[in-house]
């Protein structure tokens, strides 16, 4: 989970605390996936104590996270509506907020974080008029991108994911030459994802992710074909992953024929401007070890596995780092190295070892000619029967899966 949709959560829930919502109540949460998993954490280092984890996924219903069951969302009915409160966090609040009215559930459901937030579907007046200005501000902001790109077709990536960025990027050039488009510009969400679209020669720009839902509703509602959206998720393009409910189709493969419509032979793209790290020197050569334990979108690996790594590695003689970027701490008896993603690839190959937590940056340095692990949850990819080491597995590297 990025800062922006952490900082609302926990303003959210602080609120839903002041007004003493929980009082009395049993705590659902809705949606088994990382932001989930970052409310739980926060309801419990409050004392609070969710009941429940409720997901449609059935082969989860055996799992917890932390001690909290994952269940049917039918359960909700088991209790009197009065002492049961629904949270999410999850992105698909509103189509969890509508299967707990189709069951009957009556009770309060709160939305902690808003990713969708042109999914607001009331008719209200206020909400009609709300929607209608949020609608002309996108097109404002389109009619400026224009302007300021005259002639540049247009890519809207609408979330903060270094690995779809870099899987879209690995595959553009086909798109572009296969439809003749000489000049375009990409729009991503924050300045790290436009440093990957330049990482392959692209030009980019980050924006909020405000101004990026606004410029998305404003392409969609016009139909706008001079710009894109390349995702496989709801409702930019299709809803391409729902044929993960019938076929195990790994992501990769998603973005190049789901989403580029390139045929299952088409070689992905490297990126042409990796730098060097200026501080290369001063990592011992193939005696370093990296270490990536953050990322936004994948559940956390627990810290006695890390620190299993660091102990091993120390007993080698191997100097240790933390990759950290923001307000990220170093892990315990590591330095902490902060390195641009351009250079990442350098710093992995002086180390000799990298070993992180399967995020974007495992794709951005997927090609580094050094030992590579990637850790995996051991958890399902969204509401599939697919587990997450099946839709990310990394060629070349030594992928693992954690229980």
């Amino acid at each position: 989970m990025d800062k922006a949709h952490y900082d609302e959560l926990v303003s959210n829930l602080n609120k839903l605390i002041d007004e003493n919502a929980f009082d009395g109540k049993k705590i659902f949460l809705f949606g088994h996936c990382n932001a989930t998993e970052v409310l739980a954490d926060e309801l419990m280092q409050r004392g609070i104590e969710p009941a429940t984890i409720l997901d449609n996924n059935k082969a989860k219903y055996s799992m917890d996270y932390r001690g909290i069951k994952i269940c049917s969302p039918d359960i909700v009915m088991r209790c009197a509506t009065d002492a049961v409160i629904v949270l999410i966090a999850a992105r698909a609040y509103a189509p969890m907020a509508k299967q707990l009215r189709a069951l009957g559930f009556e009770g309060r459901i709160e939305k902690l974080v808003d990713y969708n937030s042109f999914a607001d579907y009331s008719t209200s007046p206020e909400t009609i008029k709300k929607m209608t200005e949020r609608l002309h501000r996108g097109q404002a902001a389109v009619e400026r991108h224009k302007k300021n790109y005259p002639g540049a077709f247009r890519f809207y990536c609408p979330f903060q994911a270094l690995g779809d960025i870099y899987l879209m990027m690995s595959y553009l050039s086909y798109y572009l030459e296969n439809r003749s488009i000489h000049e375009y510009v990409v729009f991503t969400v924050g300045e790290a994802c436009a440093e990957v679209v330049r990482m392959f020669g692209g030009e980019a720009l980050g924006l909020s992710q405000k101004e990026m839902d606004e410029s998305i509703q404003a392409v969609i509602f016009a139909h706008d074909d001079t710009a894109f959206i390349p995702h496989q998720d709801r409702p930019y393009v299709n809803k391409l992953y729902k044929a993960l409910y019938s076929k195990f189709i790994p992501l990769e493969t998603i973005y190049k024929c789901g989403v580029f419509g390139l045929s299952i032979e088409t070689v992905p793209v490297k990126p042409v401007n990796l730098g060097t790290y200026s501080k290369l020197d001063s990592i011992p050569p193939g005696k370093a070890v990296v270490l990536s334990p953050f990322a936004k979108s994948v559940s956390n690996i627990s810290d006695s596995i890390w620190q299993n790594y660091i102990k091993e590695y120390c007993e080698k003689g191997y100097k240790i780092y933390t990759n950290v970027a923001g307000d990220e701490e170093a892990l315990p008896g590591t330095e902490a190295l902060k390195v641009p993603l351009s250079e990442m690839q350098s710093v992995a190959e002086r180390a000799g070892t990298f070993i992180g937590i399967r995020s974007g940056l495992c794709d951005v340095i997927r090609d580094a000619d050094c030992k590579k692990i990637a850790l995996y949850p051991d958890a399902y990819y969204s509401d599939t029967k697919w587990k997450m080491v099946d839709m990310y597995r990394l060629p070349g590297w030594e992928n693992i899966v954690i229980n």
